[in-house]
């Protein structure tokens, strides 16, 4: 089964657009994300919608970010992509006969639920400003802080 990997792309393009001054091109964050400008103005329609981003159209346009990263949690942006879900996991049968199974769908069930709501408590914890510091601090480490393209630093 393939991963749904909008949540990890999202969070990636959002500290990218904190690092460039001015509006940065769906061409621009495509080339940073590795696809299709098509795929970003996909992405951020729906943080757009929840006012975390905005765009300009036109010469000069693109998106800018809208919010104060230490105001936005992970929790945020996973809503803005229209809560996907989170686990890859679920049952064999929704409405099996066999007791057996009823058995399984039930601790499966609570377990399923339990992990998603622990998740999602830790996302509420987390700010794309914790994000943007982690990223500082690890450049720093390489000794980049001075370079003027650091939104391209792998």
């Amino acid at each position: 089964m393939r991963r749904d990997s909008r949540l990890s792309g999202v969070l990636h393009v959002l500290l990218h657009m904190a690092e460039f001054e001015g509006a940065v091109t769906s061409e621009r964050l495509a080339t940073v994300m590795g696809t299709n400008p098509v795929v970003v103005r996909r992405l951020m329609g729906g943080l757009r919608d929840l006012g975390l981003v905005a765009s300009e159209k036109g010469h000069g346009g693109g998106w800018t970010l809208a919010c104060e990263l230490d105001r936005v949690t992970l929790r945020d942006v996973y809503v803005a992509l229209g809560s996907p879900g989170i686990l890859a996991m679920g049952h064999r049968s929704a409405e099996p006969t066999c007791l057996v199974e009823q058995a399984v769908n039930a601790a499966l069930g609570t377990a399923f639920k339990d992990a998603e709501r622990l998740l999602l408590e830790r996302f509420g914890d987390v700010t794309l400003g914790h994000l943007s510091t982690d990223f500082h601090h690890r450049m720093a480490k390489r000794g980049l802080c001075d370079q003027e393209n650091k939104p391209d630093v792998a």
